[in-house]
């Protein structure tokens, strides 16, 4: 037996390992960290929302399944590649798409199906408080959701007794803590970025707003508390360790940290949540976001403004599709292949056809391509249609067509990263990006290079993703040093060897991405006809 296998043998049995879970939109993933920070093992479960009664959800019993079985792959991965069993973990950290709604009653009853971020319904409810906050509350974030619910009339809003994201029911479930890392928080509410809490003179003025109401609760009283990174979360208690591992192998125990966001710890596992720079996240939905310097100048409805982990400002372009409609592209060239009596695996498939893009026109010929799955509040969609038309003169090919596909699925993003690149004149001297768009090495990179007109570099370890990210956090949580920074721990003990690749803007492909960008948007009523005319 190698020395490093009897290493981590040693540290599984000791319990000396960190957990990281992670909710994403299609995959929940679980990563396994050994003393020295390193990755041994990894779980994971494919899942799906449903689109039920005009809502975007996913049901309670599939988000306890789905934790489950990720954690139980995990496990037997532990017990295939080091022969022992996983009976004890230091410290457990839990991510998840952010924002949504889950909002609950006294008896801890779910009151309506979990309302995800992918819900384009809270238009009114967005504009109104925008205005009355003067800064930006997109239709997302939670407080939007709870708000429109108080416009409709719902019955249920009377009964609420707490609110929480997808990461703080998990984490409140397993701990017994009504918490949430302040990046996630940040998402639910505005944060004062000096007191690292709720924004009191809003709460306010959402009480006074809503006083008619006569409801039982104040809002500050159903919102999760606010945690910056490293700060207690709580522990996994007997109940918590039952429900995460059903076998009953796992002891109560391990600290958790604050529970975050998708983006938070997507900044972290980029190192990216230094003042100046910048990562994007490329999935099914994708979101940009900069580390500020000073506030913006003016409210932009296109831009949240969430926080860092540890409470700094961060200016986020979201765009609620992505690779969604792309990844379906593909799996129809896959069908051709097959038929065809070829036997072509995926990863071959995706590696080549995106690398076919970097052959089209900077422009994309002339071709037009919304991947518009769901809503998109950037171009103000409540629904989308995904959509392919060209012009009879356009240059149709191979390389045209994925390359528009590419092209527009940073499309939305790159509207909302305008705003904020050129009308605000924030400063970004490198991106980090990470995400599925990019496994296929310098496609999607070169195009978000051209997208910002910055650099943008792609970490070995960026596949790894947020379930790293979260991994990490509980590992700060659990190894911090007094006063030390999460910024200090992560460039001393995390990334001390910057293992990337960086790709610059090339002046041919920013200019082609601006004349396609003239297209994307000046066509846009081509998709609003789409959405009317296809019910």
């Amino acid at each position: 037996m190698g020395t490093e296998k009897k290493e981590r043998q040693a540290m599984i049995n000791k319990g000396d390992t960190v957990l990281g879970i992670e909710f994403g939109s299609t995959r929940i993933k679980a990563v396994l960290l050994d003393g020295n920070n390193e990755i041994i093992a990894a779980g994971s479960h494919n899942w799906e929302n449903s689109y039920t009664d005009g809502v975007w959800t996913y049901s309670l019993e599939e988000i306890w399944a789905g934790v489950q079985s990720s954690y139980r792959d995990m496990a037997e991965n532990v017990k295939a590649k080091y022969e022992v069993e996983l009976t004890r973990i230091a410290s457990i950290g839990f991510s998840g798409m952010m924002h949504g709604y889950l909002p609950f009653d006294k008896d801890n009853n779910l009151l309506v199906p979990f309302r995800t971020w992918r819900n384009n319904f809270t238009e009114k409810a967005s504009e109104k408080l925008t205005d009355l906050f003067d800064y930006p509350i997109p239709q997302r974030w939670s407080i939007a959701h709870l708000y429109q619910a108080i416009l409709n009339d719902e019955k249920h809003v009377a009964d609420i007794n707490y609110m929480t994201t997808l990461a703080g029911y998990v984490h409140w479930k397993l701990s017994g803590e009504k918490v949430l890392g302040i990046g996630e928080a940040s998402g639910m509410f505005p944060i004062d970025i000096e007191t690292t809490s709720y924004n009191e003179r809003m709460l306010e003025q959402f009480s006074d707003l809503i006083a008619d109401k006569n409801f039982s609760w104040e809002l500050e009283d159903i919102l999760p508390t606010a945690l910056v990174a490293g700060e207690d979360a709580g522990t996994l208690t007997e109940e918590g360790a039952k429900l995460l591992d059903p076998s009953g192998k796992l002891e109560a125990g391990s600290l958790m940290c604050p529970p975050e966001g998708d983006a938070e710890t997507g900044m972290v596992a980029t190192n990216s949540i230094a003042e100046r720079t910048g990562n994007v996240s490329a999935g099914t939905s994708v979101f940009a976001m900069v580390v500020l310097e000073d506030n913006l100048d003016e409210a932009h409805p296109e831009l949240d403004l969430v926080t860092t982990p540890s409470g700094k400002l961060v200016a986020m372009a979201h765009s609620n599709n992505c690779a969604s409609n792309l990844d379906a592209w593909i799996n129809l060239f896959k069908e051709v292949t097959t038929a065809l009596g070829f036997d072509v695996d995926m990863t071959t498939l995706y590696e080549t056809l995106f690398n076919k893009a970097l052959e089209g026109d900077k422009d994309c010929g002339g071709l037009l391509a919304y991947g518009y799955l769901s809503g998109e509040h950037i171009t103000g969609f409540e629904e989308g249609r995904p959509l392919f038309a060209r012009s009879s003169d356009s240059n149709f090919n191979l390389a045209n067509f994925m390359r528009v596909n590419l092209q527009s699925s940073l499309g939305a993003m790159k509207m909302g990263m305008d705003i904020l690149l050129k009308e605000e004149g924030v400063k970004l001297d490198k991106m980090l990006g990470h995400g599925g768009l990019f496994k296929t090495e310098g496609v999607a990179q070169r195009l978000m290079a051209a997208a910002v007109n910055a650099p943008v570099s792609v970490m070995e370890t960026a596949g790894e993703g947020g379930a790293w990210g979260i991994a990490l956090l509980a590992s700060y949580r659990l190894n911090k040093k007094d006063e030390e920074s999460l910024e200090d721990f992560l460039n001393e003990y995390i990334f001390t060897e910057q293992n990337e690749k960086i790709i610059e803007p090339k002046s041919e492909d920013v200019k082609g991405f601006e004349t396609f960008m003239k297209r994307y948007k000046e066509c846009l009523p081509v998709e609003r006809a789409a959405v009317e005319c296809l019910k």
